[in-house]
C-alpha cells in the first residue's frame, strides 16, 4: 500500500475508488466499507484509496479539550488498512483552513480536481465538509455535477460507523475489553517500549516489564488487571498486566506493567505490542506486600486458565 501525506505527492490515478473519514479503530463497520471500496475498484479495473486526516479533527477544532484518546496511532491505522487490501492511503494534515472548506469546495477541489475520483463509497451516516454540513444527498448532487458516482453502504450492512468508535472507547475506559474486542473484530492493543522500573515485581517473585506508551494520544484502558499477550521478538507471550496507581506501594505513581508467564530474559528498550484479552479485576489496595503477592498469584492462575495453560 502506498501512503501519502500531502496532495503534492500524489501520482495520477486510474479510475480511483475512494472512501473518506477518520476510521479510528478500523473496526468491523469500517472494514465493511473498505472491503466494498476494494471490490468496486477491482470490478471497474481501478485503484482503491482511503482518505483520512491527521491529527484528528477534534484536536484541531477544540484545542483546549485534551480528553480525546485514539484507538489507533497513524501507523497502526495504516497497517490495518493495508490488511484490508486498499491500494493507497492519503493522510491529509487537518488544519483550521481544512476545517473551513465547504462540502462543495472539499469535493470539487480535493476529491475531483486533485484526486480525479470516479467512485466515492460512504457509510449511510457519513458527513463531510465545514461543520460536517455535507450529506449523502449533497454528495450525489455533486457527483452529478462533477462526473463521479456515489455508492452508499446501507445501515443494515454496517454497525453504526459513526458511533461504534465511541462505543469502543467507552468500553475500554470501563475495562470491558471483551466488548471492545468484539466491536473491533480483533484484540485491542497498545505499542510501547520496555523501560526500567523499581523492580519490585522481581522481589515479589513476579518480575514485570514496565511499558512506556509511545503516543500520548493513544487510549489506555481503565485501571485494573488484565490478561494479555505481549509480542517480543516476533513471539506472542501470555501474561497479566496491571494498569494504574499501584495503591499498595506508596509513591509509585501510574504505571503499565506486564508479568509474562514462563519467561526469563531482558526486554529493556525493546519496542513491543500488547494485546488485551480480558479484564480480571479492578485495582485493590492491600494491607501489605504479602497480600499483594497472594493476589498476583491468583491473577496469574485465572489468566493461565483462560489461556488453557493449566
Amino acid at each position: 500500500m502506498h501512503i501519502y501525506h500531502s496532495l503534492a505527492e500524489l501520482p495520477e490515478f486510474s479510475k480511483l475508488v475512494l472512501t473518506q473519514g477518520t476510521f479510528d479503530g478500523v473496526h468491523m463497520g469500517h472494514r465493511k466499507v473498505l472491503s466494498d471500496v476494494v471490490k468496486t475498484a477491482q470490478f471497474i479495473g481501478g485503484e482503491s484509496m482511503l482518505l483520512t486526516f491527521y491529527p484528528h479533527p477534534r484536536l484541531v477544532l477544540y484545542p483546549d479539550d485534551n480528553s480525546l484518546r485514539m484507538l489507533n496511532t497513524i501507523d497502526e491505522k495504516a497497517s490495518l488498512v493495508e490488511q484490508c487490501g486498499i491500494n493507497h492511503m492519503l493522510v491529509l494534515p487537518f488544519t483550521s483552513e481544512t476545517a473551513k472548506l465547504s462540502p462543495l469546495e472539499f469535493v470539487r477541489d480535493v476529491l475531483v480536481n486533485k484526486l480525479g475520483v470516479k467512485v466515492v463509497v460512504i457509510g449511510y451516516d457519513h458527513r463531510f465538509g465545514r461543520n460536517r454540513e455535507g450529506s449523502f444527498q449533497d454528495l450525489v448532487q455533486f457527483g452529478e455535477m462533477l462526473n463521479f458516482t456515489v455508492k452508499e453502504i446501507p445501515a443494515g450492512e454496517i454497525d453504526h460507523i459513526a458511533v461504534s468508535s465511541t462505543r469502543i472507547r467507552k468500553a475500554l475506559l470501563a475495562g470491558d475489553v471483551l466488548l471492545a474486542n468484539e466491536l473491533l473484530g480483533r484484540s485491542y492493543s497498545i505499542r510501547g517500549t520496555v523501560i526500567h522500573g523499581q523492580k519490585l515485581g522481581r522481589q515479589l517473585g513476579f518480575p514485570t516489564a514496565n511499558i512506556r506508551v509511545n503516543d500520548p494520544y493513544k487510549l489506555i484502558p481503565a485501571n485494573g488487571v488484565y490478561s494479555i499477550r505481549l509480542n517480543a521478538a516476533e513471539k506472542w507471550l501470555p501474561g497479566v498486566m496491571n494498569i494504574g496507581l499501584n495503591p499498595t506501594i506508596e509513591g509509585k505513581g501510574h504505571s503499565i506493567e506486564a508479568h509474562l508467564f514462563d519467561f526469563s530474559g531482558d526486554l529493556y528498550d525493546i519496542a513491543t505490542e500488547i494485546e488485551f484479552c480480558d479484564y480480571l479485576r479492578p485495582e485493590i489496595k492491600f494491607n501489605n506486600l504479602e497480600e499483594l503477592k497472594e493476589q498476583i498469584a491468583e491473577d496469574c492462575k485465572s489468566a493461565r486458565s483462560s489461556f488453557g495453560l493449566v
